[in-house]
């Protein structure tokens, strides 16, 4: 993504073309809105001539002094009619006007809903390596702060813009068609005005841009926090993070002061500028009826049309200070938009044959780097091959790549070299849709979503029925600790599970992957939240859910993994050990230095397998 200062020197009203894709669908209405837009500015341009009519026509007196009755009674017959021409201009302009509001607010909603989906729905596509360099804070901020500029653009500003732009177009030229002399005064009145709005405009700019990077800054903060609250306060760091907060919503402020400031003088130079321009036109026609070369009536009609020109210009400096940034916006949402995720269908998808007791994998001559880590490979030549219906256990010290082969099978990331294969079928020759639903995944790290627990677990396969759910949930050991939920299934589990103990997310994980009933199931850990009992009965339950099915496990308690068919051993990214418990151990390798440390040196390993069961609140 392009820096703050690239973005800055970037935006220009070309930028908005970007929403063009979005406007596309809605061209009608889009005309419509026009049509009502053009109705009201034109009705406000018939106002001034409307009520030249009533002063010339409706009030003015003979110079010969007091008329006769007839003639009083005449012009109070065209009072009144005058009178209905102006109520007919105000119903007409009141009607047009909120035909346009409707419309214009319609497509600004309409328009930053799509945008806003758009953007959602492109970067949840995206690859894991896309959040390596973005944070989410800073997605999330411009999904909300930049999409709602747009909205106020779409929605208000270009519809204002519009406007003032065939009020005052139309203003000038009835101007130039009703008083050429005035109008030759007011244009030069107009460059004075317009000059320093439009310098004063380019620094607002910035600081309008600068505030919004800095609104994101404090969104990626807090984001950052609250998805680490107990994190936080389990270290006492929560005056820390909130002074941290403070600093960068101060500097937010700080930003946003300078810009208000910058924006208060200019609106109060282009108020005084719009006065003095009045009152010059207004002392000029003055002039101009005292020397008997205009009407009063033209006067007045004089006055509004200067008026709506000034005032037009007046409000298309600022629209314009408004189109810039959310032209800022747009670019940043555009270059969301813009990002293309290194792992993508293939044009023509192959189909994976069918799987009946379990999958087939075969990592080749596998070579690995993570984007952010270029310089370190995370797999080296890995060749690993996993029949169906084997159960295989990888293991190792942290930073051995066991996690990476399951980001491999998974396609979160593709190799630099050598190939994954699923059932005989490259991994990057079948669509990512019906490669990952061959697979089941027991992440360590369980993730809840906010929701009840009966959506969380038919988040698995989402066209089960409550029967199924609860049979899983049952597998899973997880059924008796929902039925005691204060609302059973129906219960709200509160956001990423807070209301659930480690062991009870765990199980809900687990039976999430057995409703899916995948032909390869991934466990990463998959027991290490569970205590004593609870860990013997979900082992005993992924041991019978792993009879029909491919399975591969990674875990650093060596004693989940001694029934495995194979245990291969990883450091730095290679295999440097394989074979069941027993041949390892005889071995007197890497693997039996882990065994030898975890059950003979590791108390707490050897009182875990005989502690009492005790659950967490």
């Amino acid at each position: 993504m392009t820096s703050a200062s690239q973005r800055a020197k970037a935006a220009t009203p070309r930028s908005l073309s970007g929403l063009l894709p979005f406007l596309r669908p809605y061209r009608w209405r889009i005309v419509a809105a026009i049509v009502f837009l053009v109705a009201a500015s034109l009705t406000t341009l018939a106002f001034p001539v409307a009520l030249r009519k009533l002063i010339d026509g409706g009030l003015g007196v003979s110079a010969a002094g007091a008329a006769s009755a007839a003639a009083n009674g005449e012009r109070l017959m065209a009072l009144r009619d005058h009178f209905l021409e102006l109520f007919a201009v105000g119903v007409a302009l009141g009607v047009f006007s909120a035909l346009r509001f409707y419309s214009v607010t319609w497509l600004g909603e309409r328009i930053t809903a799509d945008l806003r989906n758009a953007v959602y729905r492109h970067v949840v596509r995206q690859s894991p390596a896309f959040f390596e360099t973005n944070a989410t804070g800073e997605v999330l901020s411009r999904l909300t702060t930049d999409t709602t500029l747009v909205q106020q653009v779409v929605g208000s500003s270009l519809s204002m813009g519009l406007r003032n732009a065939v009020m005052g177009a139309g203003a000038m030229v009835m101007l130039i068609v009703t008083n050429p002399y005035v109008m030759t005064q007011v244009l030069g009145i107009l460059i004075l005005v317009v000059a320093p709005t439009m310098a004063f405009g380019r620094r607002v700019r910035k600081l309008s841009r600068a505030s919004q990077d800095r609104v994101a800054d404090s969104s990626a903060i807090a984001a950052e926090v609250l998805n680490a609250i107990p994190v936080v306060q389990s270290y006492t760091q929560e005056g820390r993070e909130a002074g941290r907060f403070e600093v960068s919503t101060e500097n937010a402020f700080d930003t946003a002061k300078k810009r208000t400031r910058m924006r208060s003088f200019l609106v109060a130079f282009i108020i005084s500028a719009t006065f003095g321009a009045l009152l010059w036109g207004l002392y000029q026609g003055t002039q101009a009826v005292l020397g008997g070369r205009i009407t009063a009536g033209h006067l007045g009609e004089t006055v509004v049309y200067v008026m709506l020109l000034v005032s037009s210009v007046a409000v298309l400096s600022e629209v314009y200070g408004d189109l810039l940034r959310a032209a800022g916006a747009t670019e940043r949402l555009m270059e969301l938009l813009a990002a293309v995720s290194p792992v993508v269908d293939p044009a023509a998808p192959l189909t994976l044959p069918p799987a009946r007791s379990g999958s087939s994998v075969e990592l080749s001559h596998v070579q690995f780097h993570y984007p952010s880590r270029p310089q370190h490979a995370a797999l080296a030549d890995y060749s690993l091959r996993v029949k169906p219906g084997e159960t295989v256990a990888l293991v190792g010290p942290s930073g051995a790549g066991k996690s990476t082969v399951f980001q491999l099978l998974l396609r979160f990331y593709d190799t630099d070299g050598g190939a994954v294969t699923l059932d005989g079928v490259d991994v990057r020759a079948t669509s990512l849709h019906e490669l990952r639903s061959r697979i089941g995944i027991v992440p360590q790290d369980s993730t809840v979503f906010s929701a009840n627990a009966m959506e969380n677990i038919r988040y698995g396969r989402p066209d089960a029925t409550d029967d199924e759910v609860i049979a899983a949930a049952r597998a899973a050991f997880a059924d008796e600790f929902i039925q005691r939920l204060p609302e059973g299934y129906q219960t709200f589990l509160g956001e990423r599970g807070v209301r659930l103990s480690g062991g009870q997310r765990q199980r809900i994980a687990i039976a999430r992957a057995m409703l899916k009933n995948p032909p390869l199931l991934l466990l990463d850990e998959a027991t290490s939240a569970l205590d004593a009992e609870s860990e013997r009965m979900v082992q005993a339950a992924l041991e019978a859910a792993m009879a029909d099915r491919t399975t591969l496990v990674i875990a650093h308690r060596l004693a989940t993994v001694q029934k495995a068919d194979r245990i291969i051993v990883m450091e730095q990214g290679r295999i440097i050990e394989e074979g069941n418990h027993q041949e390892l151990m005889q071995r007197d390798g890497l693997y039996a230095k882990l065994a030898r440390m975890q059950f003979h040196t590791d108390p707490l390993e050897r009182s875990a397998e005989t502690a009492e069961p005790q659950e967490a609140a």
